[in-house]
């Protein structure tokens, strides 16, 4: 990780699901005066179908396809909180956009807390086939290490509200030096 880094136009919010980015994200955008995407909504408003109907159609490999064309798009502008998905780290590509063209902040959380949060799956096509959480304590392990190279900060989201999280990262994004982008 960068030692010192700079402010970028976006700020972006990666970790496995249920960590809570897509609740923190509002109200971040809100306290920074920036606007909010969630990049799955992103993907599914741009492919005409929930992302349940993309992975039935597509596949996971059609699904991460939109989602790395999404996240090119969400990065061309500036002024932006951007939730993304939780498998948005496998492909290094996106890790690059991400650190270039955002703050990224890894809301990190523990497979007990994730399995609890995820009770159900609903929604939510890669835990199914098998038990809960076997499949969480599998895909967290297979991206622990992804999340912790694309992020320029890591915070604790376990057993804390979701307006202190805002809170924190809203504090270490003001400490934060203005990168400004070439043209």
């Amino acid at each position: 990780m960068e030692k010192h880094p700079a402010k970028r136009g976006n700020l972006s919010l990666v970790g496995f699901m249920g960590s809570g980015k897509s609740t923190v994200g509002p109200l971040l955008a809100s306290r920074l005066g920036m606007s909010f995407v969630d990049l799955d909504d992103s993907v599914a408003a741009e492919a005409g179908m929930g992302i349940e109907e993309i992975f039935s159609r597509e596949g996971e490999t059609g699904f991460r396809a939109r989602e790395s064309e999404a996240l090119r798009r969400e990065m061309q502008g500036e002024g932006k909180v951007i939730a993304c998905g939780g498998g948005i780290v496998l492909k290094e590509e996106n890790v690059r956009l991400l650190r270039a063209g955002s703050l990224v902040f890894y809301l990190r959380m523990g497979v007990d807390a994730a399995v609890a949060r995820l009770r159900g799956g609903e929604g939510r096509p890669l835990l199914r086939g098998g038990v809960l959480r076997e499949r969480a304590e599998e895909l967290m392990a297979a991206r622990e290490e992804r999340y912790r190279e694309a992020a320029h900060f890591e915070v604790e989201v376990e057993g804390r509200d979701p307006g202190e999280i805002a809170e924190e990262i809203e504090e270490i994004w003001k400490r934060q030096p203005i990168l400004k982008r070439s043209p």
